[in-house]
């Protein structure tokens, strides 16, 4: 399963519904996943932040057992192709989130996510927590 952006800061942030979420994933034993992309978003968020040096290690802490997943060429052609055609019919979404919906999609992996935006991503098998 691939875990976005938001399912990554609420199990950094300790919120309890994310940790019982991942206990379960870990529980099943399904692979923990994280693509390029919200390594990226992560990461601009920690230029951002007030205290980088300890959100750098919560960051590095929560990647260390996850495997990242990237955008490569077939991707990167999912996601684009994705991309476009919502943009087409007016139903765009961030474009990091195409191109994460664009990995999920070359991997056949479902994406772990509270962002409603995922569900305009026809054939998209999208959980939450």
């Amino acid at each position: 399963m691939i875990f976005d952006t938001n399912f990554v800061i609420d199990v950094m942030n300790g919120k309890p519904a994310a940790i019982e979420k991942l206990k379960g994933i870990i529980k099943n034993g399904e692979p923990e996943f994280v693509t390029a992309p919200t390594i990226f978003e992560l990461f601009s968020g920690l230029s951002q932040c007030s205290k980088p040096e300890l959100e750098r290690k919560k960051i590095l802490s929560a990647l260390s057992r996850m495997t990242i997943l990237h955008l490569d060429a077939e991707a990167a052609e999912r996601g684009g192709e994705l991309d476009g055609l919502l943009v087409k019919s007016g139903h765009q979404i961030d474009p990091i989130d195409s191109m994460i919906a664009g990995v999920a999609l070359a991997k056949g992996e479902k994406i772990l996510t509270r962002d409603k935006d995922f569900s305009k991503v026809a054939g998209l098998k999208v959980d939450s927590w």
